[in-house]
This record gives C-alpha cells, structure tokens and sequence, in this order.
C-alpha cells in the first residue's frame, strides 16, 4: 500500500509507534503481504486531481455527507440547540426502550473515535498540507455530522430488543432493510461482508493495534528499552493485565462499557483540551497568526500540497479517517440507547464528528501550529511522517516533562477505543455465529487474546488488511443510507413538529414500527 505521501490511507501502523519486529513478525508479515496490498490497493483505489492523489473512499465519504447535508436541510446547525437538550436528557422518560442513557451512547461512540487519529493524524495534515489543512478538516467535520444523523437514525429504528432486555441494533439491522429491495441474498451478502469487516478490525485494528500503541507509549514514556518496561517479559506482563482490565469491562456488555466511557471519555477529553489551552496560552501571542495562516493557507493556488485543491483533499481525507462518518461503527453503540424515537438518537449522534474533529482536531492543530512556529513539515526519511512527533514537541513547550502526560493520554485514547471496538466486533460476531452466551464469550476471550499480542507483535500487514477492511465498510453502509434517507427525514419532520408542539414525551406520539413493515421503505 503507498504510504501518506502519496495521499492514500497511511496503516494505522505507521501512526504510532510499536514494539521491535521479531522473527516471527517478519515471517508473518511477508506471508500477509502480497494480500494486505492487493486488497488495500482496491479498497483505497486512488484518483488523481491535478498533483494531488487520494483514496476514491475518501471522495464517496464528503460526497455522501454533502448530499446528506443538502437533502436534510443543514439539520446539523438547525438542530444543534434539539440535540444537546437531548442529550442531557430533557426529552427522555424512565420507561424508555434500551440499555444506556443518549449520553452514555455518544461517550461510546466518541470512545471509538477518539484516539491516535485526533493527535498523529492532524500531526500529519499540517505536515503534509500546512495550516491550511485544519480549515478543510473542519468543513469536512461539519459535513459528517449529517451523515452520523442519518446512519445512527436507522440503526436505532430497525434494532431489536430480546427478552432480557439486550439491543441488537446498528447496520446489522437496517442494511438487510435497505438491499432486500434488490433480494434476500444480495442483502445477506452484503450485511455479511460488513459484519465480516467489522469483526477483523474490531480483534485487529481495535484490539491488537490499539494494544500495541499503548505498550510503547507506555514503554517509552517510562525510559524505553532501557526502562521499566524493557525487559524480554515485559510486554508479556503488560499485555496480560491490560488484558484482565479489558476483560473486566468486555464482560459487562454495553452496559459495562458504558458505565466507563462516560466517565472516561468527558474526562480524558477535558484532560486534552485544557492541555491544548494551557500550551496556546503560553503561545497567546501567536494564536491570531496561526489562524490567519489557517485561513490563508486554506484558499492559497501556490500552497505546498498542491494547491487549494491538494490541501482542501489532505483535510478531508484526515478528517474523514477521524470521525469515521459513514463507516457503520458509530450506530452500532448508538442502537442501544434508551429511547421511543430513533430519530432521537440521530440528533444525539451528530455532536459526535463536533466532537472528534471540530473541537480535539481543531485544538491539536493550534496547539501544534503555535508552539511550533515557523515550520510545520517534519523531515519525511523514509516516508514516515512524525505526526506524533509534532504533537509532542507543542506539549514540550509547557515542560519537559508535559509529552509524559500526552503518553497518559494517547494510552486512555486507546484504551477506550479498544473497549469499544470490542462490543462492535461483538455484535458483529454474534450476526454471524448466534446470540449464545458460549459463543460470545469466545469473541471475548479472542479479544483478550489479540491484546497480549498486540504487546509483544508488529504484524503490521494484518493492521493494514484490517485498515481497509474497515473502509471497505463505507461503500456498503453508504449505499444503504441513500436507500433508506427517505425514512430518516420522515421521522426529522415528525419529530421537530412534536417537539415545537411540546408532546416529544407523550407515549402517544410515537408511531410503531410493526415487524412486517420494516421491509418496506
């Protein structure tokens, strides 16, 4: 697979950095090779627009959240005051249908977006496209909070709930909805290949890789090899009690997940941001500079990517890869919400790419652009670009030490997004291997499994397989959002007249969606 360089999707492997390669590594990365770049090279097929390249997955992404955006009337600015009272509750009764709060829904969700992508990835942005880059991730950040609307609309709408209360929501249920108009097995084809998708990354890309960043940022903000964590053992020692507390949180279901991630994610986050505030107030003098550069570099025909094409490309690709608008991961924690009105949740689901991109984006990008002036390109040896790296160096300007808690930080990212990563591989798992106890817990135990591995192995063309194997899921989720949007506006119309009507808690508002009718749109 060409690297960030070129424009296509960088590994997630090259983002971070892991443990050293090892016999077996090798071995095992030579024999996947020839597959992880066959796939990768369909999956991320590249277009090009002047000098510029990028993965048509990415042009499919921002198409699809414009076409949301302008179909659905900017619903997300029309609809930002519904969502945050939604939210925090205002509209919600305790006899509502589900397993967790809206809120504790939109931590999961942000627990599985929020990570490496919102540090490394905007280290690379500015790296490979200047300052300029951050104003297209933010556009293409606004754009995808439609496209989460949408998707996490459906997954709540076509769910079931069984008789002990557990959800089984997101694609699973609504694409067999949407491609059955073609037939039974064009739908079960294509919901099994997402499901199939969605079970790699979540043991490989969620499980192992996530594991694998939090061992050597751990390892190396504890001395390196040198220090306490660089001995022969210690990423055997690491990675089984990361497993256990994996494993404690795993075993609980949404519910359990939950219960974490909204505790970890609002703090964690708060954590972040307050560290990027305390670095742009120190650099308080060059914040109008750095967001003049932002605008001008944005719109500059002579900028070092390419132009204004070739930069406005850069961000939305970052921004696209961030916030994984239109993937079909988000809905599947979405589906487990309490509440009568799907649409409910959509409203809830689009201040997840404000979130992801909008705000932690957006503050990684002025953090690194002040404390890093005049330059913002790396040295790119080798074609890997210290995204990390620029990132590190803003927090160094605070203390030294201050990088220390960044390593905290990148480690709680990944911890989250790990846990996460693993109920959607789960729910993947038990579409196409059953509901029984035994056998998700045998998805659990292979989680865990992944974990220690992922702490003492760099099997980096498996990450990539299952990088691609993630987007690949963009073009199945998407072509079901554009068969199924005439739904989701139906229940925005009926749900704004309510709530200006003032019956959103009246039970007798809510329209059934008999099990018969779900087939039809």
């Amino acid at each position: 697979m060409d690297t960030i360089l070129t424009g296509a999707h960088p590994p997630m492997s090259s983002l971070a950095a892991s443990a050293p390669s090892s016999p077996v590594d090798d071995a095992i990365n030579s024999w996947f090779e020839p597959i992880a770049t066959a796939f990768g090279t369909v999956i991320f097929f590249p277009i090009t627009i002047g000098e510029v390249s990028f993965p048509f997955v990415v042009l499919w992404l921002v198409a699809a959240a414009l076409i949301f955006t302008i179909y659905f009337g900017v619903i997300q600015l029309r609809g930002f005051k519904v969502s945050l009272d939604v939210v925090r509750g205002k509209y919600s009764l305790p006899t509502d249908p589900g397993e967790v709060t809206h809120f504790q829904a939109l931590s999961s969700a942000v627990s599985g977006t929020v990570g490496l992508g919102n540090i490394a990835g905007v280290g690379v942005a500015i790296a490979l496209g200047g300052p300029g880059a951050t104003f297209w991730m933010i556009i293409a950040g606004l754009l995808g909070m439609c496209t989460k609307f949408v998707e996490c609309t459906l997954g709540v709408k076509y769910r079931e709930i069984d008789e002990d209360g557990v959800v089984h929501g997101g694609p699973f249920k609504y694409l067999p909805v949407a491609f059955r108009r073609f037939s039974r097995p064009v739908a079960a084809t294509l919901t099994g290949l997402f499901a199939v998708a969605i079970l790699i990354f979540g043991v490989v890309g969620g499980g192992m890789f996530q594991a694998n960043q939090t061992f050597a940022q751990a390892r190396t903000a504890t001395g390196g090899e040198d220090g306490l964590l660089g001995g022969p053992w210690a990423g055997v020692i690491f990675g089984i009690l990361f497993a256990i507390l994996v494993g404690l949180v795993i075993l609980g279901g949404i519910k359990s997940i939950a219960r974490v991630t909204d505790k970890l994610v609002p703090g964690m986050a708060i954590f972040y941001v307050a560290s990027c505030l305390l670095v742009l107030g120190i650099n308080f003098g060059q914040i109008p500079t750095a967001i003049g550069e932002i605008f001008s570099g944005a719109f500059n025909p002579q900028g070092i990517a390419g132009g204004i094409v070739g930069v406005m490309i850069i961000g939305f690709q970052r921004s696209a890869f961030s916030n994984e608008a239109g993937i079909g991961s988000a809905p599947i924690a979405h589906s487990a919400v309490k509440t009568r009105r799907p649409i409910s949740e959509g409203f809830v689901a689009l201040l997840e790419p404000f979130i992801d991109t909008v705000v932690i984006c957006t503050m990684t990008a002025l953090t690194i652009i002040v404390a890093n002036q005049p330059s913002y390109r790396e040295d790119l040896g080798e074609g890997e670009i210290g995204g990390v790296a620029l990132a590190s160096d803003a927090f160094a300007t605070v203390a030294d030490w201050y990088p220390v808690l960044l390593a905290i930080a990148v480690a709680l990212f990944a911890f989250s997004t790990l846990i996460t990563w693993a109920y959607y591989g789960e729910q993947a798992w038990s579409y196409l291997f059953g509901r029984a106890k035994t056998t998700v817990n045998v998805f659990r135990t292979l989680v865990c499994v992944f974990v220690v591995i992922g702490c003492v192995a760099t099997f980096s063309k498996v990450v990539e397989f299952a990088d691609a194997a993630l987007f690949m899921c963009a073009f199945i989720n998407i072509l079901g959002l554009y068969i199924l949007m005439p739904v989701v506006k139906k229940e925005m119309k009926k749900y704004l007249a309510d709530r200006k009507a003032g019956t959103l808690t009246d039970p007798d508002t809510v329209d059934a969606v008999p099990v018969d009718d779900r087939d039809r749109v």
